[in-house]
């Protein structure tokens, strides 16, 4: 991977960063492992999604660098009022940059998977589509 590559899919993450997401990667959520376990390999689409993975100074539960998408997947912890500000915040600071930020809660993880991963394939083919057609492509 060139160090352009390097750069651009982790929008600049610092060291620290990388060394938090490494740890988060080795202590995944049971929930996180479900759905991880349907988006390795490339199952979706034929796409890499990338787990814990850093982004400027955030670190996304899965990444798809080449149709800029994070899923997020959200525990308890996100529906207290300071963390709805935050992660409102912190999609916007997402958005920003070009990448598109889709939430699952934990029990919409574990009670339907399936529709679940639906989604996320929709959303990729939109994402997909959204890319080939952007001015900026290959700017």
């Amino acid at each position: 991977m060139s160090i352009n590559e390097n750069v651009s899919m982790f929008y600049n993450a610092k060291p620290q960063i990388f060394e938090r997401a490494r740890n988060m990667r080795k202590n995944m959520t049971e929930t996180e492992l479900l759905l991880w376990e349907k988006l390795k390999g490339k199952k979706i689409l034929g796409l890499r999604f990338r787990p814990q993975h850093p982004i400027d100074i955030f670190i996304a539960d899965f990444y798809c660098h080449p149709i800029q998408l994070v899923i997020e997947v959200d525990g308890g912890i996100h529906k207290s009022k300071d963390q709805k500000e935050y992660d409102l915040g912190r999609t916007a600071e997402l958005n920003y940059l070009g990448i598109e930020v889709v939430r699952f809660t934990n029990d919409e993880i574990e009670k339907d998977l399936n529709k679940v991963i639906k989604t996320i394939k929709r959303k990729c083919l939109t994402r997909q589509s959204e890319i080939r057609e952007s001015p900026l492509q290959g700017i």
